[in-house]
C-alpha cells in the first residue's frame, strides 16, 4: 500500500549490526528503502551491506562512533556529499555494561559512577549527537522522521538496571522535547518518535535471562510471568510498528513513544 510505502526513502541507521537493528536493516532494504548504515566496526558494516545487496538491497555504510563528535560530522559530510539530503533517521546504538547495575548481593555504593557515565553516553549522547549532525541533512526536503529507541525500563524501572533505565529515561523526554521544538522552529512537516521494545533476546542479554541449557534464568521467569503474552518478542514484532513511524501513515504521529511488548507495560502483576 502506497499509504505505508518506504520505497526510495533515504534512511540512516546507527547501531544496525546488533540483532534488532539487523532486522530493520533488512525489512526496510526489502521495502525498497535506501539504508545507509552508521557503525564503528568494519567488518560488521561490510557484513550487513554485503547481505543486504546480496538480497536485493540498496544499502551503503559508514564508520563511526556514535559518541564522537568528529566522526559523526565527518560522515554527515560524506551522507550529504552522496546523497544531498535524507528522509529517516533511526537510533539504535545503545548498550549496557555490567558496572552500571546493582546486582542482589550488591547496594547503591557498590554502583560505578564511570559505568553510569558510560552507559548515558552510548545510550543519550549516542542518540543525541547523530540527531545533531544528521537532522540538518533534512532541511532541504521541508519535512523529516527521527525514530529513537527506548525500553521498558524507561517508564517502568527495573531492578539492577539503574544506569539503562535512566539512559533511556532521558531518551524518551529527549524525544517529546525536540518534537516540539522542531515543530516550532522548522514546520510541521518533523517528526520526532521512538519505540520502546519489550524484552527480546539479544547477545547482551541472553545470558541474564536463559540458562547455557535454554531454560529460563529466575529473572527470565519474572519477565515472563509478568508479560501477558508469555513470550520473549521476536524481532519480527517490531516490524510493524517500524513501518508505520517511517511511512506516511503516520504523518501526524510525533512526540510519542510506542511500547511494542507483549503487554508488558499493561500488567500490574495481579
Amino acid at each position: 500500500m502506497k499509504l505505508f510505502s518506504v520505497k526510495n526513502k533515504k534512511i540512516i541507521i546507527t547501531g544496525a549490526t546488533g540483532v534488532l537493528g539487523e532486522s530493520m536493516a533488512r525489512h526496510l532494504a526489502k521495502e525498497g528503502a535506501q539504508v545507509i548504515i552508521i557503525g564503528r566496526t568494519p567488518s560488521k558494516v561490510e557484513k550487513l551491506i554485503e547481505h543486504l545487496r546480496k538480497e536485493g538491497g540498496k544499502a551503503d555504510g559508514f564508520l563511526a562512533d556514535v559518541t564522537n563528535e568528529s566522526q559523526v560530522e565527518t560522515v554527515a559530510q560524506k551522507i550529504k556529499d552522496r546523497y544531498k539530503s535524507v528522509d529517516i533517521l533511526i537510533n539504535l546504538a545503545g548498550g549496557n555494561m555490567p558496572e552500571a547495575l546493582v546486582r542482589p548481593d550488591q547496594t547503591l555504593s557498590d554502583l560505578s559512577a564511570d559505568a553510569v557515565k558510560k552507559v548515558m553516553d552510548l545510550n543519550y549522547q549516542g542518540t543525541l549527537i547523530p540527531i545533531q549532525y544528521f537532522f540538518p541533512l533534512m532541511l532541504s526536503n521541508k519535512s523529516g522522521n527521527i525514530i529513537n529507541i527506548s525500553s521498558m525500563a524507561a517508564s517502568r524501572p527495573m531492578t539492577r538496571v539503574v544506569g539503562y533505565a535512566s539512559a533511556k529515561a532521558a531518551i524518551d523526554n529527549l524525544t517529546k522535547w525536540l518534537a516540539v521544538e522542531f515543530n516550532q522552529k522548522h514546520g510541521p512537516g518533523y517528526r520526532v518518535n521512538a519505540i520502546a521494545p519489550g524484552f527480546f533476546l539479544t547477545e547482551q542479554n541472553r545470558s541474564l535471562l536463559t540458562e547455557s541449557d535454554g531454560s529460563l534464568t529466575q529473572r527470565g521467569n519474572q519477565i515472563i510471568d509478568h508479560t501477558p503474552m508469555a513470550r520473549f518478542g521476536d524481532p519480527k514484532d517490531l516490524l510493524g510498528t517500524l513501518q508505520w513511524l517511517c511511512s506516511d501513515a503516520s504523518k501526524f504521529v510525533t512526540g510519542i513513544i510506542i511500547p511494542v511488548d507483549g503487554g508488558f507495560s499493561a500488567y500490574s502483576g495481579v
